[in-house]
């Protein structure tokens, strides 16, 4: 079982590593981060609170998932169900 401070420093590094995958496919959530009332909780893990973000981060975060999301459905190999290629 972790620690109160061991899960703190694994929400942190948990925020940080989204916060580069999504920056690396050019989203930034400016509110990204560990929420401070969880963090301080001894009955509850910590929560990475997401936050609010304009339309355009909102619309590109949209697509990136889209983008993810129909890769997915055909694999890395470029096949889909039943061998179907796209």
């Amino acid at each position: 079982m972790l620690t109160a401070s061991e899960r703190v420093q694994a929400a942190e590094q948990v925020t940080a590593e989204l916060d580069s995958a999504l920056r690396a496919v050019g989203v930034t959530l400016p509110s990204l981060c560990v929420d401070p009332v969880s963090a301080a909780s001894t009955f509850m893990a910590p929560l990475v609170e997401l936050g609010r973000c304009n339309v355009e981060t909102a619309r590109r975060l949209a697509e990136v998932l889209a983008e993810y999301a129909q890769g997915a459905a055909y694999g890395h190999d470029g096949h889909g169900p039943e061998g179907r290629q796209r």
